[in-house]
């Protein structure tokens, strides 16, 4: 990896068959567009501080913004989590991102979904609940605003669990339904039980120490400083820049 380039040759040909194919016109290189779209996220610049060295930051923009309407980024850090298969033991939780004031409007415009960000104590946010392997690499990822509860993001992402023997996770995911539902699908949850529990519930602390693990994901994926703070008012946008974080971490 070079200063220019931030992908090795075998991540960069991952991307290859989304590169847009030359009709008589030259293109601009995909690869190094690809590195300009890395230097902006990584290091939160606006488009057109982008160095020439990257091209145009008009072509840098448009590529983002069509491969993020796409679900590009997404799509491949998906492929990338079902290559490397975990069997064993995966970790759950969530974590905060502050909403800048350019993406803080709550408002729902011409009938959208919004832009999933809430108020919460900590102020203007949005939550990203996510599942990594024993490698602290994310296997998937899902947002929602920031007031919403950690069960119902365990609930939209226990369908991607693959066939393991363990989930590790803290208090925040102690609820009957949730156990229940891991015991059907065959995976021991070593979790906490809450204080407010009437009967205690056993774990294995040593195992429990393990779930570190995610913590690490996340601040690795919040070395991002466009990931660390949401500046992008739609959330496809925003997941794609976490995706995009994602996909260079494998």
């Amino acid at each position: 990896m070079s200063d220019l380039f931030w992908l090795a040759d075998a991540q960069m040909a991952c991307f290859e068959p989304f590169f847009p194919k030359s009709h008589g016109k030259p293109r601009a290189d995909g690869g190094r567009v690809l590195s300009g779209i890395i230097f902006i996220n990584r290091n939160d610049l606006r488009w057109r501080d982008a160095p020439n060295a990257y091209g145009t930051y008009m072509t840098l923009y448009n590529r983002w913004k069509r491969w993020s309407d796409k679900g590009i980024f997404a799509q491949r850090m998906v492929g990338l989590a079902a290559e490397h298969v975990e069997t064993k033991t995966v970790m759950i939780n969530a974590t905060y991102h502050k909403a800048h004031r350019t993406a803080s409007s709550l408002a729902v415009k011409n009938g959208g979904r919004g832009r999933l960000i809430g108020r919460t104590k900590g102020g203007i946010n949005t939550k990203l609940h996510a599942i990594c392997d024993s490698e602290c690499r994310p296997l998937n990822l899902f947002v929602t605003a920031g007031q919403v509860s950690n069960y119902i993001g365990a609930r939209a992402l226990l369908s991607s669990l693959p066939d393991l023997d363990w989930l590790l996770g803290d208090r925040g995911y102690d609820i009957d339904w949730f156990r229940e539902v891991l015991k059907d699908k065959g995976i021991r949850p070593c979790i906490p039980g809450r204080k407010q529990r009437k009967t205690s519930v056993r774990y294995g602390k040593r195992r429990y120490k393990r779930r570190n693990r995610i913590e690490i994901m996340f601040g690795r994926l919040k070395d991002w400083r466009r990931v660390a703070t949401r500046y992008d008012r739609c959330p496809k946008v925003f997941l794609s820049a976490i995706a995009l974080a994602a996909t260079v971490i494998y």
